[in-house]
């Protein structure tokens, strides 16, 4: 078992065995910029380019549902998560961020592998 939970989008993680699937796991996160940012932000827009604080918001709310994502995965039993992947979505002035994938257990693979062949 490792200390870490193991993240990878990919439906295999090289070098190791899955040993056991235990299902569905996540990380959401809500969150909303204050009134004073949402203005700044508005304004940005109407000239045009990055709006610096959106960015910021969904980076650190990327995050945070990645380590929520983690902290369920543990609380299952895992040790990795394969197939993560994000979504989002608008709730009125809200963002909604889920980080999301399958909980497995998985152990180092004694054998040298060899690249995955696909077809």
């Amino acid at each position: 078992m490792v200390d870490e939970i193991i993240t990878v989008s990919t439906p295999y993680l090289p070098g190791y065995r899955i040993i056991k699937t235990i299902g569905f796991t996540w990380g959401l996160v809500v969150r909303s910029r204050g009134l004073g940012r949402n203005i700044t932000a508005g304004l940005r827009s109407l000239a045009g380019g990055e709006i610096h604080e959106y960015t910021e918001l969904l980076n650190q709310s990327r995050a945070q549902a990645l380590s929520r994502l983690k902290d369920h995965a543990k609380e299952l039993g895992a040790n990795a998560v394969i197939g993560v992947q994000f979504d989002s979505s608008e709730i009125s002035y809200m963002t909604e961020l889920l980080a999301y994938g399958t909980a497995v257990v998985v152990e180092k693979e004694s054998e040298k592998t060899s690249p995955v062949r696909l077809g």
